[in-house]
């Protein structure tokens, strides 16, 4: 009781005052978008949240890449044709890595880097002196640093060439690939003297130096450069077309024709973002080539600095409030959606066209967070809504209307409102009777009672009426409330036949009990009246105990109608307005005017006919001789009147009660 209360108040409370509503709701969404913001903010510095950055990068960066420049570096491989045509096993002898300089030059390469450390003396007597011969100022050779991280310091490790081949004037660059936490290539060397820094210097080639943690563009997967094997550059005349490395920059290493992929891995190739898409490893020439390129035109990418994702995320967060703060639905899934995809869209586009990276995923989830939460919410108010609504109405009203209301909320007004209604009033005849005969057995008095309220208030909430209360053997119920039902008069009168139709059954039930305990039958009889009319109806009482009910003039009419049933001896009474909203299926006729207290005009008041235990149906010359009847009678012809019902107490014996009041009503006024 206590929680349906809070309920109803509540609802009421919020109805009457939806300035204070949008108040709590407002209040409500900031808090949702700051939290929102405070969390993404947390963890979005997180080495989990920076891997998902980092594969949303790896998507988006290779979703369509630009190509790569025309003129980049080419490709000699040390490949499965050159093993097969040389014959030889790794290492290879350095003379013959000398020829293949002379052979680059002398084909008018431009740089020539060698991927390969030359960092102890050959076993092959003469070989260092070959390769240092073939060396010059246009040839880079590799180096490797790697860094051991110590409980102290991190200490550095830098392998370089033999100094017989540097003194050559040859450069030497750190060809070493530093990967991130989860193994992939993501940025550009942090070394100043890296390996295609080296070979851009070689070349006189200016280039632009990156700020540290750029990430690096790829172009394609593995194989994306110009590539050609080793035994083919040994001898560009007779395998390559005529001028292919004229001035070009040529970097010789391992990269073997059959990609090697994750699961396998392989010598000297790396996993870079293509490797995403691909699951194939990229060799390390083909990564100097990259980086490169990148270093050469400018195409790596800068990272958003951590001010601005967090502003990205207050940005998306504030949009997502402003979203939410009137509602969600649809209208709110759309919008997610619509921003999650321009999110992804303007941070590939800023990627692609910009060289910028604002990673996507904390602005998306900011706004898909703040909108899912606030969508929870209400979801929850909603469902505790519809809980109360099935809760309060449950008593009053049938499981479909109850379901309806319930779906849609909007349809109640608590507050009160003015709507037109029908209401209806039924007590039991001779109650007093009744109870007199039981007084000794309280018990059997309540079940007689229960035994006929259940099935009239099926029947009531079967057509759609909403209980009002029960008033001792007496139920109130209206129509067209809280539900709008254009056929409530009809329906109300229905009901009423109904709950007469359920009293005969009732007592058939009783008769036969009777019988079988030697006992007088306990007969119950019933008066029902409808009236039609403006009411007020909403939640009403005090803050302890209240009830959704109605009030005004119509109402008091229809308790008054209920109570003449016994004097024009009739089941049903109904008001004017019901009479009038009546069609064909429950005839109605007039029975006299009836004067309210507090009233000036009299009410006229009306009986239903043809329907089982009320008054049978009558042929249209008994009604024209009972209309002619209240003619004289509200003429006041009295006499005239009187003469009549004799007659038609013969011709409509079911209301023979009627005429007698009314021909004692004539006989007193004249």
């Amino acid at each position: 009781m206590a929680a349906t209360r809070r309920w109803w108040t509540a609802l009421a409370s919020a109805e009457a005052s939806p300035a204070a509503r949008t108040r709590d709701r407002l209040r409500g969404v900031a808090l949702i978008v700051v939290s929102a913001f405070a969390v993404l903010a947390a963890i979005s510095f997180s080495a989990p949240w920076r891997l998902l950055e980092a594969r949303v990068f790896d998507y988006l960066s290779t979703l369509s890449p630009p190509p790569r420049p025309a003129d980049g570096p080419i490709i000699v491989a040390i490949d499965e044709p050159s093993f097969a045509e040389l014959g030889l096993q790794w290492p290879w002898p350095r003379d013959i890595h000398g020829r293949l300089v002379e052979a680059l030059r002398d084909a008018g390469a431009r740089v020539i880097g060698l991927d390969i450390i030359f960092a102890e003396p050959s076993a092959k007597p003469g070989a260092d002196a070959a390769l240092a011969a073939a060396l010059g100022p246009d040839v880079v050779l590799a180096a490797d640093e790697t860094l051991i991280d110590t409980p102290l310091a991190v200490q550095t490790i830098r392998v370089e060439p033999l100094p017989a081949l540097t003194d050559t004037g040859a450069k030497s660059g750190i060809a070493s690939i530093v990967l991130d936490r989860d193994g992939t290539l993501r940025r550009v060397p942090r070394y100043p003297d890296g390996f295609a820094a080296m070979l851009l210097d070689a070349g006189g080639i200016p280039y632009k130096s990156p700020a540290p943690g750029v990430l690096l563009q790829s172009f394609g997967p593995a194989r994306t450069y110009e590539t050609v094997s080793y035994y083919q550059a040994l001898e560009p005349a007779a395998f390559l077309p005529p001028g292919f490395f004229f001035g070009r920059t040529v970097i010789v290493g391992l990269s073997m024709q059959s990609a090697p992929t994750t699961d396998a891995g392989g010598a000297d190739a790396f996993a870079t973002p293509q490797t995403l898409r691909t699951g194939r490893l990229v060799a390390g020439a083909e990564i100097h080539a990259t980086i490169y390129d990148n270093l050469r035109a400018g195409l790596f990418v800068r990272p958003a600095a951590g001010a601005l994702s967090l502003g990205a995320i207050a940005a998306a967060a504030g949009l997502a409030g402003l979203a939410v703060r009137r509602s969600t639905g649809w209208p709110t899934v759309v919008a997610g959606i619509v921003t999650v995809a321009a999110c992804i869209a303007g941070s590939w586009t800023l990627l692609r066209f910009g060289r910028f990276f604002v990673p996507p995923i904390a602005p998306a989830v900011a706004f898909a967070g703040v909108a899912a939460a606030q969508g929870a919410r209400d979801y929850a108010a909603e469902f505790r809504l519809r809980q109360g609504i099935t809760r309060a109405f449950s008593q009053y009203l049938s499981p479909v209307l109850v379901e309806r209301l319930a779906s849609d909320p909007s349809q109640l007004h608590l507050g009160g409102e003015r709507r037109t209604l029908t209401v209806l009033f039924c007590d039991v005849r001779g109650f007093t009777t009744i109870s007199e005969r039981l007084r000794d057995d309280p018990q059997r008095l309540t079940t007689l009672i229960n035994r006929l309220l259940n099935p009239l208030s099926a029947v009531i909430l079967t057509a759609g009426g909403t209980i009002d209360k029960y008033i001792g053997d007496a139920i109130m119920a209206f129509w067209n409330a809280p539900l709008d039902d254009p056929e409530h008069a009809e329906k109300a009168v229905g009901a009423a036949v109904g709950m007469l139709a359920a009293v005969d059954a009732l007592n058939a039930e009783l008769a036969a009990e009777a019988i079988a305990a030697s006992e007088t039958p306990i007969e119950i009889r019933i008066g029902i009246g409808i009236n039609t009319g403006d009411c007020v109806v909403g939640n009403m009482g005090s803050d302890v105990r209240f009830n959704y009910s109605v009030l005004g003039d119509p109402v008091n009419l229809a308790s008054r109608l209920e109570g003449e049933t016994k004097v024009y001896g009739v089941p049903i009474l109904i008001g004017d307005e019901t009479a009038r909203r009546l069609s064909g299926r429950y005839p109605a006729i007039e029975l006299d005017r009836v004067l309210v207290k507090g009233k000036t005009e009299a009410a006229v008041v009306h009986t239903v006919l043809g329907v089982a235990g009320a008054v049978a149906a009558i042929d249209d010359a008994a009604r024209a001789a009972h209309q002619a009847f209240l003619d004289d009678f509200y003429a006041g012809r009295k006499a005239d009147a009187a003469a009549r019902i004799d007659r038609l107490a013969r011709q409509l014996p079911t209301l023979a009660t009627y005429y007698e009041r009314m021909r004692a009503a004539a006989a007193k006024s004249r």
